[in-house]
């Protein structure tokens, strides 16, 4: 699904949930209402496929959620790896469990961005980072596809 198509399935005034995906944590990010401010939310510790769409769905219940953006982890030079065809089949899963829409969004650097960013502007110890590094990069997603839905 493009952004286009992405931004005319999403119901009004409902949030996005952002997702920075991993096979151990995944970092969880939540919009306003309006859709245009994202921010980071909480760091699910993956347990299994059952688990983390209950809690998930939880989530989406509480912060009236209508649509997810999930980061796709491209390699440099724009091909997809071993880990953005897992990130690909957690979304099949969460859109046919779920329904909502889903926003595959291209994730390079983001985590090595938000980390410069902890450490040179926020000057955060290698462990406090390690807490927030997750839901921060999820946000950092988020907020690039909040972005570019407005000028759609």
């Amino acid at each position: 699904m493009d952004t286009k198509e992405f931004k005319n399935k999403l119901p009004a005034r409902k949030a996005i949930l952002g997702i920075d995906y991993g096979s151990k944590r995944m970092g969880i990010a939540v919009s306003d209402l309006s859709c245009t401010i994202a921010t980071s939310y909480k760091i699910i510790y993956r347990k299994n496929i059952d688990k983390d769409l209950a809690e998930l769905n939880q989530i989406i219940k509480e912060k009236e959620i209508g649509g997810i953006v999930m980061g796709l982890p491209l390699q440099m030079n724009g091909t997809e790896g071993e880990i953005a065809t897992e990130v690909r089949k957690f979304a099949e899963v969460l859109e046919e469990k779920i329904g909502l829409p889903i926003l595959l969004w291209d994730e390079r650097l983001s985590s090595s961005a938000v980390e410069n960013f902890l450490i040179k502007e926020v000057d955060l110890s290698r462990k406090k980072r390690a807490k927030v590094l997750d839901a921060t990069a999820a946000s950092y997603i988020l907020q690039g596809a909040l972005d570019a839905i407005k000028y759609v």
